[in-house]
């Protein structure tokens, strides 16, 4: 039997990274990402998988989004026995991320089921609950170092190195050796970009035979990160000389703690005056205290400045909100202040509060610091329609809306070719984790390159070797 690859989810768009690569003697699953689409499908796809949970030899976790882990409950329902290997701060940040995705899906069915009881219709269940959420997170987990080679499965040996997108986040290599067959594939979905704040640039391995990459910004540019700083900090500025708030929809994790890091050095450098900055969501706080934790995964200058009292998570006027009366109280409260709060495209949590009682004043900011998705109410204010609806009531944006769109973590275009091309030479490189037009504009800047590329279809599977 020879080595196969199959593409199970991740492919030809950004969501539900999941991919199977099968030997003569073992099964490992790279990833197993939550599929987002509309209620029906999403049920669909990620309540059913193409191959026995049971029969898989070891899951390997390349980092802790929701896109790339939140289907593993499923999986453990289903039968998973086997390990789940990634680095540390991937498994303690899977387990937050897990049971919050257990908790969204419980309130989400909850509302779901008032409207069909009323209309007739039959109930539904949640993919998972909560507590299959924690059971899952409590299954075994083994943690390993980036650099350090194991057997994961029967002639299957995995190393990690840094991806530079998350803490945590790793490239997967895998070594396969069988008797008529000796196989490396690399597995970079996501990359990271260089110099983010925080993290370590990208490590790509060398002597690949397969690299599978993605591709979600292959036909974009991205603008200099040092943008970002700048942008946050003439907002700021602006808005508390209206003596307005600044509103900043964030993931918890990831992108609470950049903002968070440009701020703290803005207050350090006294480029904005001291005013009260809140992260109103509990999750972020509990996301945040893992960072501090695994610190060792940042770069040196973040790990010196940590050592040195200069922390980018404690700072004058820095406040976490957990209790929801503290969070509502910001709603009375009238002096400049910054609030971060999820969810990050304002579709859910306490960040639809803040804009519904801070959109119509003209004095303050909504400052958009990542990807709003279509038919988002992040995506609406994005497009600075005139109204907008939050918990069914019309609302007039007049608040300032200010795009900083050079936060991404994903690798754009050049950095993609050019992280590609420290792999090279190679057999093969597919394409995925990325929208149709992307995966096509990054393969023909490869083909252009002469390096391969390949755009595989949703459960294809191809030979290796």
């Amino acid at each position: 039997m020879a080595i196969r690859l199959q593409f199970l989810g991740g492919v030809r768009t950004v969501t539900g990274s999941m991919h199977l690569v099968e030997s003569e003697t073992a099964k490992v699953l790279l990833d197993c990402g939550l599929f987002q689409g509309r209620r029906d499908e999403f049920y669909e796809r990620n309540s059913k998988f193409t191959f026995c949970p049971r029969q898989i030899d070891a899951l390997i976790l390349s980092h802790a989004h929701i896109d790339h882990c939140g289907n593993i409950p499923s999986l453990v329902k289903q039968g998973l026995r086997c390990k789940i290997f990634c680095t540390h701060a991937t498994r303690d940040l899977t387990k937050l991320m897990l049971e919050d995705s257990g908790k969204i899906q419980e309130e989400d069915i909850r509302y779901v089921n008032k409207i069909n009881r009323r209309l007739g219709l039959p109930l539904r269940k949640p993919l998972y609950t909560r507590q299959e959420a924690l059971r899952a997170a409590k299954r075994r987990f083994q943690v390993i170092s980036y650099n350090q080679q194991i057997c994961v499965a029967k002639n299957i040996f995995l190393t990690l190195y840094d991806a530079g997108h998350i803490l945590g986040s790793a490239i997967v290599v895998l070594d396969i050796q069988e008797a008529q067959h000796k196989v490396r594939i690399g597995y970079a979905v996501d990359l990271g970009r260089k110099n983010l704040p925080m993290l370590n640039d990208p490590h790509m391995p060398s002597g690949l035979d397969y690299l599978i990459v993605e591709s979600t910004y292959g036909g974009r540019i991205h603008s200099p990160i040092q943008e970002a700083k700048n942008k946050l900090r003439d907002s700021i500025i602006r808005t508390i000389e209206r003596k307005g708030k600044i509103i900043i929809p964030a993931f918890s994790l990831e992108r609470t703690q950049e903002v968070l890091y440009f701020l703290s050095e803005l207050v350090r450098e006294q480029q904005i005056p001291l005013i009260p900055i809140y992260v109103d969501s509990p999750l972020a706080t509990e996301i945040t205290e893992v960072f501090k934790y695994h610190h060792i995964y940042m770069n040196t200058k973040t790990q010196k400045a940590i050592e040195a009292g200069r922390s980018p998570f404690e700072f004058l006027h820095l406040h976490f909100i957990r209790d929801q009366k503290q969070s509502k109280a910001l709603n009375t409260e009238k002096r400049p202040m910054v609030i971060i709060a999820g969810s990050g495209m304002c579709e859910s949590g306490r960040i639809l509060h803040h804009l519904k009682n801070n959109i119509e004043d003209s004095r303050n900011t909504i400052l958009i610091v990542g990807f709003m998705a279509q038919d988002t109410l992040g995506r609406r204010i994005v497009e600075r329609q005139r109204y907008v609806k939050i918990f069914g009531i019309e609302y007039e944006l007049n608040a300032e809306v200010v795009i900083v769109d050079a936060f991404s973590a994903h690798a754009d275009r050049e950095e993609l070719v050019e992280l590609i091309g420290r792999c090279m030479p190679l057999k093969n490189i597919f394409l995925v984790h990325g929208e149709m037009d992307q995966c096509k504009a990054l393969a023909d800047v490869l083909t252009q390159n002469n390096m391969p590329a390949y755009i595989p279809s949703w459960r294809e599977q191809v030979i290796l070797a």
